[in-house]
């Protein structure tokens, strides 16, 4: 890392479409809980809300597509079921992996001094069966990790990076970076005050549609992630 490169203190990265390979298989999981209870929505819409906490996600898509289906514990009835389903699929699916140089990526910023973590839209029980699948563990693979049900509110609000800071002894939002594929990782980053909020777009959304919620950068890639602070992915580290 270039001594002339301003590096942050905190990195904190999106898990699904982010840092772990999500080929669809989490709107898969909102399609088939919702179809459970005879609902269907665009794809669209469902692509959408992903980034946001998934009961919220939930309550979004009731109001605006089925107004009329009212019944009590609706809402968490489908979620109960997406966490099912999204727990067996990172406990036990074969395709189940990171995108290339994460691992190096995550070691490299460690090594310089700049504490890692992870968050996410999911609930801690989808967050645990990830780490427990990957092996990532926090005080080794990362230092920090944080699921939506842990804060007051979720993405866009500012509250998980804001408790992120606090349990690593940070109280400088600029020296804070926050990575995602989605506009509630953006929109969480703005509003937390992040020096870098960096959209990247192998995950759910497009360039384009990342472009319009004004990221300070886009990347396309971990490699191209990790040139920002000045830092290399090895060759036999991208590989899948």
């Amino acid at each position: 890392m270039s001594s002339e490169v301003m590096i942050p203190e905190l990195v904190v990265f999106d898990i699904a479409g982010t840092t772990v390979v999500d080929n669809g298989e989490v709107a898969r999981c909102f399609r088939e809980a919702l179809s459970e209870e005879a609902l269907e929505f665009p794809e669209s819409s469902i692509n959408a809300i992903m980034g946001l906490p998934k009961i919220l996600a939930i309550r979004q898509l009731l109001a605006e597509f089925a107004p009329e289906r009212s019944e009590p514990g609706l809402d968490q009835s489908i979620h109960d079921d997406f966490e099912q389903r999204m727990i067996e699929y990172y406990l036990d699916d074969p395709r189940v992996s990171v995108y290339p140089g994460v691992l190096s990526l995550f070691r490299q910023l460690r090594e310089h001094g700049v504490a890692v973590a992870v968050n996410t839209g999911f609930p801690r029980s989808i967050l645990d069966s990830v780490l427990e699948r990957l092996g990532w563990r926090v005080g080794r693979t990362l230092d920090a990790a944080i699921a939506s049900n842990e804060s007051p509110k979720g993405r866009p609000h500012a509250d998980m990076i804001q408790i992120l800071m606090k349990r690593l002894g940070l109280d400088d939002a600029s020296r804070v970076a926050k990575v995602g594929d989605t506009p509630s990782d953006i929109g969480e980053g703005k509003a937390a005050g992040c020096g870098w909020v960096i959209g990247i777009t192998h995950g759910t959304h497009t360039r384009e549609e990342l472009k319009k919620c004004e990221p300070t950068h886009l990347v396309g890639s971990i490699s191209e992630l990790a040139k920002i602070w000045g830092l290399r992915i090895p060759a036999e580290d991208l590989k899948g």
